[in-house]
């Protein structure tokens, strides 16, 4: 059962031509008709020529536009760093005592950095972590020995873009609150990351089938690229 709010909003929008995301922002936050600051989202479809198992997506986004989300940011490090990793912002700062209480069970933050010589010992805590997709990993710059750049980057706004088994990508660019401005900015910083990690596989033609652009609670339209991904 749908509620009134959601049976006021436009029906069937999934049939309409795709159309720029200049022209569906104004459209996507006049359906923001909740009490709370909806977020603006993008998923993607990965074409059905590829093989979907084989395509492995997975890297972060500096958005220039901020993501309005404040991240709490624990980093495991020596203590010479300690200071680097406060003085950037890390909620929480710690060396083996750390990672004996997360051993223990403590998983009280949403982005775990570590140094290289810490990440040896870290990697054993592969089954407490991996399930929370918490383990640092150093292709999303969460493994490295310039802790004040990885939380500095972390706090002023990064997402993690990552596909699903089945081929599906999802993404949010902001809220209703930002800008047309900032949400466009954000938008073709995503699109630039995607353009950029096609180039760096085998695959032939184009990577993304379908893409749409709807809010947290309103209904999707179909968008158009400004590129051919």
């Amino acid at each position: 059962m749908t509620s009134k709010r959601f049976n006021k909003l436009p029906e069937n929008t999934r049939e309409i031509n795709p159309e720029s995301i200049e022209k569906l922002l104004p459209i996507i936050k006049k359906n923001c008709t909740t009490k709370f600051d909806e977020g603006i989202d993008l998923s993607f479809q990965i074409n059905n020529k590829q093989k979907k198992n084989e395509i492995n997506l997975r890297t972060v986004i500096n958005m220039p536009g901020g993501t309005g989300k404040k991240v709490k940011i624990a980093v495991v490090c020596e203590d010479t760093k300690n200071k680097d990793a406060k003085d950037a912002g890390a909620d929480i700062v710690g060396g083996d005592e750390l990672i004996e209480k997360i051993k223990g069970g403590y998983l009280d933050f949403e982005k775990l950095i570590c140094t290289p010589s810490m990440m040896i010992k870290l990697s054993k805590l592969g089954k407490v972590l991996g399930p929370k997709g918490l383990m640092p990993n150093p292709k999303l710059g969460t493994v490295t020995e310039d802790v004040k750049k990885a939380v500095k980057d972390s706090k002023s706004g990064q997402v993690e873009l990552r596909n699903d088994k089945d081929g599906n990508i999802g993404v949010s660019i902001g809220k209703k609150s930002f800008s047309d401005e900032n949400l466009i900015k954000n938008f073709n910083a995503i699109i630039d990351t995607l353009e950029k990690e096609k180039s760096n596989t085998t695959i032939k033609g184009d990577l993304i089938k379908s893409s749409f652009i709807t809010s947290s609670m309103g209904v999707s339209y179909k968008l158009k690229l400004n590129k051919n991904i």
